[in-house]
């Protein structure tokens, strides 16, 4: 491979890698504004948030088979851009530890909304059995509190 196009190469990938970190770190600012809205239950902020979070991550993923693609073009490229890509998988870590800290909130969310659900319904969701249908049947206490 002619130096020129090795360079061309390596060039690209250094592009597409500095395209990743700007979108690592907007997906790390995104995250935390999730969090805050999942903390703020502002279902408008959270949708916005989440709505972001996926563009992003289609752009990641875009740029990734990118990235592939140069990678297995050139190894000298690819190794030349390995510091580069360390930096940038220590981002990612950095998102996905987000995302399951939000995931986790999402959760003690569900089950704060389930057990209101079951003192106002009078259901106990927590050991309930589903029906040959797939639905979801509660047991019932003897009254329950309010009727839909």
């Amino acid at each position: 491979m002619s130096p020129n196009l090795q360079a061309e190469l390596g060039a690209a990938l250094r592009t597409v890698l500095d395209e990743m970190s700007a979108t690592t770190a907007q997906l790390i600012t995104v995250l935390d504004e999730e969090r805050d809205a999942l903390a703020g239950a502002d279902a408008k902020a959270l949708n916005r948030a989440g709505e972001a979070k996926q563009m992003l991550m289609r752009r990641l993923e875009q740029l990734d088979v990118e990235r592939l693609h140069l990678c297995s073009t050139s190894a000298e490229a690819a190794s030349q851009a390995e510091p580069s890509w360390r930096e940038l998988l220590k981002s990612l870590a950095t998102c996905r530890d987000k995302n399951l800290r939000n995931g986790t909130l999402v959760g003690q969310r569900l089950t704060q909304v389930r057990r209101a659900l079951s003192v106002l319904t009078g259901t106990d969701a927590q050991t309930g059995t589903y029906s040959q249908s797939g639905a979801f049947q509660g047991t019932h206490r003897s009254v329950p509190l309010a009727q839909a």
